[in-house]
């Protein structure tokens, strides 16, 4: 018997149910949705032609404007979530590994003088269908709520900048790794969890030995699939709030899902050193065995 084995066991089950939840985390609606990648705030697009182009436009975009409450149109932050209203366009798109949620803000888009950030709340309209393989496309997203929308207006009236999409396309390929790496992770510690249980009642070095493999094949799987989607969640809020800042539109990383990854590797890298330190005692005791019988 190992008893010792009991501790990678349950460490390995640990990180098992994190990286579960990090690959199905928003897979729908109401299921862990602020574990995202990344969210996309939206609320404010347009907010730049609010401020001084869409009162004098006298096309399309003129007569959207006309739709607005005079109440509301001398504050700027309204008027463009009003705007956005009329559009068709959500509040906030969240990228997950499997899909995208959207919804509103509630009850305003934006802090006031007598509402704070912190009693605004997300409540989610809905879920895109899992895919594996999954890319957050918010170009195409926007496009299609326009043309559901029956306003004849288009992303190029709202001077949407392609740059935004053109950064996370450049992040497509390393987003795909990183949702193959999570499955094989999966597998991994999966493997290193049933490992450590048959360890327990096989005290021999084998078996340490093939739980030290296991666990360096677990530990370099999760750890390059959450250095990866750190680059995209990283890289792809850069992108987006610098090129989106001028039209209102912003990106929060997702701060709460990098915990979740990287505690799931912390906890495979810890399982890997007790493997490493068992094989040592183990020789160790062995030595001194054959020491003391010799």
């Amino acid at each position: 018997m190992r008893p010792i084995a009991l501790i990678p066991a349950l460490l390995s089950a640990a990180a098992l149910v994190l990286a579960f939840l990090c690959l199905f985390a928003g897979h729908k609606k109401n299921f862990m949705e602020d574990y995202h990648i990344l969210s996309l705030n939206v609320s404010r697009l347009g907010e730049g032609l609010v401020e001084g182009t869409i009162g004098q436009d006298e096309g399309t975009l003129g007569s959207l404007w006309d739709l607005v409450p005079d109440s509301i149109q001398d504050d700027v932050g309204e008027a463009a979530g009003a705007v956005a209203d009329k559009l068709g366009i959500e509040d906030f798109y969240s990228a997950h590994l499997l899909d995208y949620c959207y919804g509103q803000f509630t009850p305003a888009e934006a802090p006031n003088a007598t509402l704070d950030a912190s009693d605004i709340s997300r409540n989610v309209t809905g879920c895109s269908n899992s895919t594996a393989m999954f890319w957050f496309n918010p170009t195409e997203i926007l496009e299609r709520a326009l043309n559901n929308s029956g306003v004849d207006v288009t992303l190029s009236d709202l001077k949407w900048p392609q740059d935004i999409q053109r950064g996370l396309d450049a992040l497509r390929l390393v987003s795909v790794t990183a949702f193959v790496l999570y499955c094989i992770a999966i597998g991994l510690i999966f493997l290193s969890f049933l490992a450590a249980l048959v360890a327990v009642f096989a005290a021999g070095r084998l078996s340490a030995c093939v739980n030290l493999l296991v666990g360096i094949l677990s530990f370099l799987a999760i750890g390059l699939a959450s250095a990866l989607v750190t680059a995209v969640i990283e890289k792809g809020a850069d992108v987006i709030n610098k090129h989106g800042s001028d039209i209102g539109v912003r990106a929060d990383k997702g701060k709460k899902f990098m915990a979740i990854t990287w505690v799931a590797t912390a906890l495979m890298f810890v399982t890997l050193l007790l493997w490493v330190v068992e094989l040592c005692v183990g020789r160790k005791r062995k030595g001194t065995y054959a020491a003391k019988h010799g």
